[in-house]
């Protein structure tokens, strides 16, 4: 599983600029356009939310907890809706982020969470993009993959009653998923102009250490179903192709303060070839480029808990 420093790496590192680009509890996932992608990025955001709180049956009232709460978006839409959300997150600006906004959150890992660390149960759970960060290569590699995702859906199980509904939003492989021995971990010439497939894959990797991705729909289902039924599941692909460049186009969006944090790298930029080549693969976009050469996948699913 991604630990703090991995998660850290990638979302912490930004956490200012994209609070001044997206907002101060912007949604950091996959949007939900259903094909109108003439919807602005906040309006395909709220029908996101407003699909989960229709499909898991959250009423004003309801006790909801999200896994990986990023800065707070869906945590702040229950509030408003008259639910009552609380949230975990690993990464320390996340964190600082939702705690400074008057949000129910904890820094800490989601494995650890249990019905103590709130001093509750929940109505519903939702896992919007961090069930992504559960296994690492080293733990696929060593065969532990279906473990850690049943070891979490039991965790799931054991937070709601019978009954209860969970929302799974995560990144999984898709049909053009290359070997992982194909995959250049570590090799890629990251400044060349073009790259293969198992070379973007290798980029991902990078930029999003310590996690890898389930293996289809399939393997997020079975592994679920010791505990939880499928309600319902649907592709994000596209829909998450075009969030990643509404966030693009906003992050390049002129705002002062933004733009002299981004002066502020500059020593960084001269001094670490490091930073460079960390630059270099939010330039390459090998999370917009694996989504459309159909190397990963994107599925949204509502489970109901059986026992």
């Amino acid at each position: 599983m991604a630990v703090q420093k991995d998660l850290d790496a990638h979302y912490t590192t930004l956490d200012k600029i994209f609070r001044l680009s997206v907002g101060e509890k912007g949604a950091y996932s996959g949007a939900r356009y259903d094909g109108d992608y003439s919807m602005k990025l906040e309006d395909a955001q709220r029908r996101k939310h407003e699909f989960i709180v229709k499909n898991l049956n959250i009423k004003p009232g309801d006790k909801v907890l999200d896994l990986g709460c990023g800065w707070g978006a869906w945590i702040n839409y229950l509030n408003e809706y008259g639910a009552i959300g609380h949230g975990v997150v690993l990464a320390k600006g996340q964190a600082e982020a939702c705690i400074k906004n008057g949000l129910n959150v904890k820094f800490m890992d989601s494995k650890l969470v249990d019905e103590n660390t709130f001093g509750t149960k929940f109505d519903a759970v939702t896992a919007m993009g961090s069930p992504e960060h559960l296994c690492s290569v080293e733990q696929f590699k060593a065969g532990q993959q279906d473990a850690l995702y049943k070891t979490y859906f039991k965790q799931l199980s054991d937070l709601i009653p019978v009954g209860g509904r969970i929302y799974i939003q995560t990144m999984v492989f898709g049909k053009n998923m290359m070997p992982i021995e194909e995959i250049p971990f570590g090799k890629v010439d990251i400044y060349k102009k073009h790259h293969t497939d198992a070379e973007m894959m290798a980029m991902l990797c990078d930029v999003f250490p310590g996690s890898w991705l389930p293996y289809g729909s399939e393997q997020v289902i079975e592994t679920a179903k010791p505990h939880f039924k499928l309600l319902h599941i649907d592709s994000g692909r596209l829909d998450y192709i075009e969030t990643i460049h509404q966030w693009t186009k906003k992050f390049k969006s002129f705002n002062l303060e933004k733009y002299l944090l981004f002066a502020s790298l500059a020593p960084s930029y001269i001094t670490s070839s490091a930073f460079r080549a960390w630059l270099r693969r939010f330039k390459v976009a090998p999370n917009l480029v694996t989504f459309e050469r159909e190397i990963l996948e994107h599925y949204r699913m509502v489970y109901e808990k059986v026992e």
